[in-house]
């Protein structure tokens, strides 16, 4: 009988009645072709793989990550609440020991959601990761943490999140995005003043297969992350750099999936992307569920593989061994990069126009951040939306220095109700969220 090597917790939440369409990629079927093939497989009967059930977040979980215009329950579904809750299920559960790894194959996918949400972007609308993250920051003490996110598209909602935070190691490797949604995620992109060099981005070319993303987990990430010593290593495990997904134009594998994970060695997956709903998301699940339990997945092929006619080119591997050179250099230069970024200013100021292309809402933000030597710095955002809602939202971080945390309260308490109809407060340090809002919100 099959033992796990690595006790391996699994949750399934396929999300039956959320669907941006019945036509669309991003639908249940993608986990159910998943959960016959785990049955089929009999990888339950394993010794040391072990389901879970998902619990739900509460508010208060969304309210550490996010500002929800106009609330909560306006932005959010039942299934939004079971999704991110099945990713503090496994959080919870490596945490206090029960697991040794954990697997959340939940939808809807959450990391295309930033700080502030108007509605749904990249059909995200909350960010499963970050919410389970910070829950782990309170609930266990957790500090710091680096997430690596894999998925084909850049996940531009966790990097804005965590664009401030000099204690979550943010690393994406994805399809350039001179090529594809969201058209972000290049190496210049590298954190905020107080942050930099905590973001780390490695676009690839369109096509790059398995040699490709190895190179770079091998050459890039590892070498990072034994620098940077997270107490947590989250994997994003968007599965849509597939070579048969139908909206992306890489050429990775149900095997190198597999060996990235076992490279990787993440504590937990959370699962994003990946459309390709029978020709590989049950392969590439099984590969990488085995891969955490550290049982041999060699046997595992998807239908139509050729390992040769997939191959990248010699162009691709220059392109590709050119950017992680730029990447290295920025993560060994990050201190000077930070001076450099600060350069005795009291404030940074940041400007953004964000399109939410499920919702087909457009929002405008001014952002500005107290530059402090103490603590990451006080953040304030004045975020309009075209549907007529905005909001002046003050972020108060982990370990705000006393005067920041004055600062976050000054700039909320002075905040002009009849220029923003809502008024929010995000102080990390007392874990409490206030909101001052007006009655004509649309919801």
């Amino acid at each position: 009988m099959l033992k796990a090597k690595h006790k391996t917790g699994l949750v399934f939440f396929p999300a039956y009645d959320w669907a941006i369409s019945a036509t669309h990629p991003e639908r249940e079927e993608r986990l159910l072709y998943t959960q016959d093939q785990v049955l089929e497989e009999g990888l339950l009967d394993i010794e040391g793989i072990i389901e879970f059930k998902p619990d739900l977040i509460e508010v208060k979980d969304v309210q550490r990550v996010h500002f929800c215009v106009p609330d909560e329950l306006s932005v959010m579904t039942k299934s939004h609440f079971i999704s991110a809750g099945g990713a503090k299920t496994i959080a919870r559960a490596v945490l206090e020991k029960n697991i040794e790894r954990g697997f959340a194959l939940v939808r809807p996918p959450g990391h295309h959601a930033m700080r502030v949400v108007h509605g749904g972007r990249g059909f995200c609308n909350v960010n499963n990761e970050a919410i389970m993250i910070e829950y782990m920051r309170k609930e266990y003490g957790v500090d710091r943490v680096a997430i690596v996110d894999t998925d084909c598209h850049h996940g531009d909602g966790s990097q804005d999140i965590y664009w401030h935070d000099p204690d979550t190691l943010y690393i994406s490797l994805h399809q350039d995005g001179r090529t594809l949604y969201p058209g972000s995620g290049f190496p210049d992109e590298l954190g905020g003043p107080t942050a930099a060099g905590a973001t780390l981005n490695i676009p690839l070319p369109p096509y790059t297969s398995e040699e490709g993303f190895l190179f770079v987990i091998k050459e890039v990430i590892l070498p990072v992350l034994e620098e940077f010593k997270p107490e947590i290593v989250v994997n994003s495990a968007g599965q849509d750099n597939h070579f048969t997904d139908p909206i992306t134009n890489m050429n990775f594998s149900a095997q190198g999936y597999a060996d990235l994970t076992r490279i990787l060695k993440p504590d937990i997956a959370v699962l994003e992307g990946g459309y390709s709903i029978e020709g590989a998301l049950p392969y590439v699940n099984v590969g990488v569920i085995l891969a955490m339990a550290g049982i041999d997945y060699t046997k595992v092929k998807e239908p139509g593989y050729d390992h040769e006619k997939l191959r990248q080119s010699l162009q691709i591997t220059r392109v590709i061994e050119q950017t992680c050179k730029v990447v290295l250099e920025n993560w060994r230069n990050r201190e000077e990069i930070r001076r450099r970024m600060q350069a005795d200013k009291k404030f940074d100021e940041r400007r953004r126009s964000i399109f939410y292309d499920t919702d087909g809402l457009h929002e405008t933000q001014n952002e500005t951040l107290k530059i402090c030597h103490e603590c990451s710095g006080a953040l304030k955002i004045v975020s309009r939306c075209d549907t007529g809602n905005s909001i002046l939202a003050v972020h108060i971080p982990r370990k705000a220095c006393k005067t920041c945390r004055e600062l976050g309260y000054s700039w909320y308490e002075s905040a002009d109700p009849k220029s923003n109809n809502m008024i929010a407060l995000q102080d990390r340090t007392t874990d409490t969220y206030q909101v001052r809002q007006k009655k004509d919100l649309k919801r």
